[in-house]
């Protein structure tokens, strides 16, 4: 387990700065919240780790690899997995073969050994069916692993989606807003869900969360963008005594 460096971060898209001189140090086996208003950056940050934007300025570091021009598939193999805001997932597929599907990565052999399906091929075949099933087990997901996914309530298609980011093994998981448009039982099963998986799958865990009260109970540390700019971080009780993220959220009297 290492650590994700962000380091003078800065995005820009013509005149517009996404992000403005971003400095974060992503400590392992934390759980570590990236919060704002709306339009702060938050998004932006994640699709710059995850190879989806490439950073004007500035570097980003996950130990002693450099991912600030990797690509997405890059980074997915340094042990860094994603679940996105919208949803990612094949509505026409079934949970268990969206999940097989984002394994494929995985899947270590040739066209020839392919084709003869014997041997290795048969046995990783194997291994990351094995994987996945182990995912379909800890999410909880076994009465819908044959149930298409766009048939599925919006809730459980969200814990369908952090599975798929879990089926890559990753050291390092990235959640963009897993908790949006759920109810509360809802909230409460990722809530579970996500401490599970830095505690029984040691995974590093960065979350971006509006709901602050959730924020507030599981971090361990937390950062504040406004306006593509850090502009608090700490624990969550520094973070909740900070006038800037004060004036932030609720305003200047």
């Amino acid at each position: 387990m290492v650590p994700l460096t962000v380091s003078d971060v800065t995005l820009t898209f013509g005149g517009l700065h996404a992000l403005s001189k971003v400095n974060m140090e992503i400590k392992p086996g934390l759980i570590t919240s990236i919060i704002g208003p709306n339009g702060a950056g938050k998004t932006s940050l994640l699709n710059c780790v995850s190879g989806f934007y490439h950073a004007t300025k500035g570097e980003i570091k996950f130990g002693d690899r450099r991912l600030t021009h990797a690509s997405p598939h890059q980074v997915s193999n340094l042990g860094i997995a994603r679940a996105f805001q919208n949803l990612e997932l094949f509505g026409g597929l079934s949970v268990l073969d969206n999940l097989l599907l984002a394994r494929h990565q995985k899947l270590k052999y040739n066209l020839f050994q392919a084709i003869i399906y014997y041997g290795k091929t048969s046995r990783v075949e194997a291994e990351n069916r094995a994987y996945v099933e182990e995912v379909i087990d800890f999410m909880e997901l076994e009465p819908y692993r044959k149930s298409l996914v766009g048939n599925l309530s919006y809730g459980v298609q969200k814990r369908v989606e952090v599975a798929r980011a879990l089926t890559l093994a990753p050291s390092l998981l990235l959640l963009d807003e897993p908790m949006a448009g759920m109810n509360i039982e809802e909230k409460e099963d990722i809530v579970r869900f996500i401490i599970d998986i830095q505690k029984e799958r040691d995974t590093t865990v960065v979350l971006v969360e509006h709901d602050l009260g959730v924020v507030m109970d599981i971090s361990d540390q937390i950062y504040v963008l406004d306006f593509g700019e850090v502009i608090g971080s700490g624990t969550p009780g520094e973070v909740a005594a900070n006038s800037k993220v004060i004036e932030a959220y609720i305003g200047e009297e």
